[in-house]
């Protein structure tokens, strides 16, 4: 919504009414801001509750399950595959410049594991499964159909976002290993089959230098991108603004809010995942 100048000041030069008028855009989203994430908060805090409270029922969760797992297991196996054969193109005339060929399979399963397979699994999904809920949750609340259900004695958060939630913790986690096993095999295949790489070399390489730890810790952090991309999507969803427009919006903002969180979250938790790493084994190595 468009501000009006601030004129209450008389007489001020310019400069002067500028300088308001900076102060009070930064004051208007400041309070947009905290309204925001008060807002985020008591929404994740009655999603929590209800889940809680009362589970959510099988004819329920499984047409999300459904619609968030098995739809979009094609567009991940896809973009797995071809993350894998990229960073194959991308990392292999390097390491060909220092006699390293043979290590390329630690390199792409090491990448895959801990960061691009968790980070871009997650940044596909936000935009194929958050934008899809912010704007079904968006055109619910716009044809007044969220007011209806809360009218009949249902509560609203219990029967539409709980699902969602669930249906986003439970299987983007599982859609990123999915990811990561595509990209292993795509990166395989290119590198021995185009790149004329020794394949035991490429596996040993591999199993040496990728521990399980490596990657539970991609799982973890999907597990964290799960629930934000559920709970910004279905949080833009419920406050969307009335009309198409509104719709349109509020799919937009799910995608673009989900994705910095998306990456806000993944250093944090490499700083804490890491620290955990080498405060419990400080020597560096491997569970495996």
């Amino acid at each position: 919504m468009a501000r009006k100048p601030f004129t209450s000041l008389a007489g001020a030069s310019a400069d002067t009414a500028l300088a308001a008028n900076l102060f009070a855009d930064f004051g208007a989203l400041a309070i947009d801001a905290f309204t925001y994430v008060g807002g985020m908060t008591l929404f994740v805090w009655a999603t929590l509750s209800w889940m809680v409270r009362k589970f959510p029922r099988g004819e329920t969760l499984l047409p999300t399950f459904y619609e968030v797992g098995l739809r979009s297991l094609p567009v991940v196996a896809l973009t797995g595959t071809f993350i894998g054969m990229v960073l194959a193109v991308q990392t292999y005339y390097q390491f060909r410049q220092l006699g390293l060929e043979s290590r390329l399979g630690a390199v792409i399963n090491m990448s895959l594991v801990r960061e691009l397979g968790p980070v871009l699994a997650a940044t596909m999904l936000a935009g194929r499964v958050g934008g899809a809920m912010a704007a079904q949750l968006g055109t619910m609340r716009v044809t007044e159909q969220i007011d209806a259900l809360g009218s009949m004695g249902a509560n609203p958060i219990q029967h539409l976002v709980v699902p969602r939630f669930l249906a986003c913790v439970v299987l983007i986690p599982t859609l990123t290993i999915v990811a990561d096993f595509m990209g292993v095999v795509g990166g395989y295949l290119y590198s021995v089959n185009g790149f004329g790489i020794d394949r035991h070399f490429y596996w040993h390489n591999s199993a040496e230098f990728v521990g399980t730890w490596d990657f539970l810790s991609g799982v973890v952090k999907s597990v964290f991108f799960g629930a934000t991309i559920a709970m910004v999507s279905c949080y833009r969803g419920f406050n969307c603004l009335p009309g198409a427009e509104g719709v349109g919006q509020a799919a937009t903002a799910a995608f673009v809010h989900s994705f910095v969180l998306i990456l806000v979250e993944d250093f944090f938790l490499n700083v804490i995942l890491d620290s955990l790493f080498f405060a419990i084994w400080p020597e560096g190595g491997s569970l495996v």
